[in-house]
């Protein structure tokens, strides 16, 4: 009988360990996913503001160049002008469709893809 209170202490302190030991790694596992996810966060932006820059700059050459060739600066702007007017109204009638799901689909994929081991890690 004696044996059996004994053991009970330990037990309970085995218990304490593990649950603190879970919640510390649950801890770390979700500040390893919230910095990995700002990382990237930080990284796509940087990528984002290039691609608007080249946008921006390709936009003006092209303006330029037809504004040579039509022999009129405001003719050549008013092309690119309609052209940007056009893409806007065909995002604007198939966003639902095709455009917000394939967005909501590669957001939850890059949230929840598993985050590959590092390499600087000794092998067991």
């Amino acid at each position: 009988m004696e044996d059996t209170k004994e053991a009970k202490p330990g037990l309970t302190d085995q218990i304490k360990q593990y649950i603190e030991t879970r919640i510390k790694l649950a801890r770390y596992q979700a500040i390893e996913k919230g910095t990995s996810f700002f990382a990237n966060l930080i990284t796509e932006v940087f990528v984002l503001i290039c691609i608007a820059f080249t946008l921006f700059f390709a936009t003006i050459t092209l303006g330029l160049l037809l504004g040579s060739l039509l022999g009129s600066y405001w003719e050549g702007f008013g092309c690119v002008t309609l052209l940007y007017l056009l893409m806007a109204v065909i995002v604007s009638k198939t966003k639902r469709k095709y455009i917000e799901p394939r967005i909501v689909n590669f957001l939850v994929k890059k949230l929840l893809k598993p985050r590959p081991a590092p390499d600087n890690e000794p092998a067991n």
